[in-house]
């Protein structure tokens, strides 16, 4: 039988040993959102595990986070990851969302 805590855990697991991306430490928990989209995009551009293109891998990872947390991510971090993702937008030279 699967242990039941282990199971809860599983997109821990994930973002922990992801085979696309080597990500730095804690850095979903970094107070500067230029600065987790720097990292986030310098994981995807040295990794040669990656499906996608970098800036899709990068955004994937993050998205991946966000959505995981759901309800228990604070609204602060919540915004602060939502604004890494303008970053990692900008920084890639792609239209942040809504703008045409």
């Amino acid at each position: 039988m699967n242990d039941p805590k282990a199971s809860r855990r599983w997109a821990q697991r994930v973002t922990a040993t992801s085979n696309a991306l080597d990500l730095e430490s804690g850095v979903f928990t970094w107070s500067d959102p230029r600065a987790i989209a720097r990292s986030l995009m310098a994981s995807a551009e040295q990794s040669q595990r990656r499906k996608a293109e970098p800036f899709r891998s990068a955004m994937s990872m993050l998205s991946f986070y966000i959505n995981r947390a759901g309800r228990t991510l604070p609204a602060s971090r919540r915004a602060i990851l939502n604004a890494a993702k303008d970053e990692l937008r900008a920084l890639y030279g792609r239209p942040r969302r809504g703008v045409g």
